[in-house]
């Protein structure tokens, strides 16, 4: 049975950072496609970040872009998304995905991933 399990979120001033983590219980963490999503009060969930399999390859969200790496560690089954240079519209809450195989059509869309999550809020001050 997957499990994932976000953590790190809280408040924060503008211009800071972050860092939040997702821990993932099953054996096969390693196979999984990650990913992290966001939604805001009022707003639809919307894609933040992914990372593949190995971590070779990263996708953004032109809004994070440059601002928020994403980091996994397969012998620890977590992946880190490091939020830098927050902004008052980063604050939504965070969630943690994955996408197991066969995996999904595209990283940035929320009908790839399988499993969520319950999320972590994310609160940035002005």
């Amino acid at each position: 049975q997957v499990q994932l399990v976000e953590s790190g979120g809280g408040l924060v001033q503008a211009g800071g950072s972050l860092r939040l983590s997702c821990a993932a219980s099953g054996r096969t963490f390693s196979r999984w496609a990650m990913g992290w999503f966001r939604q805001a009060p009022g707003k639809e969930r919307e894609f933040v970040a992914a990372v593949n399999w190995s971590g070779g390859s990263t996708y953004f969200a032109d809004s994070v872009k440059g601002r928020f790496p994403i980091f996994r560690d397969n012998a620890k089954n977590t992946v880190d998304l490091q939020m830098n240079s927050l902004k008052p519209e980063d604050t939504a809450v965070y969630y943690c995905a994955a996408d197991t195989p066969p995996y999904g059509i595209t990283p940035w869309g929320s009908s790839s991933y399988d499993y969520w999550g319950q999320g972590t809020q994310v609160t940035v001050s002005s």
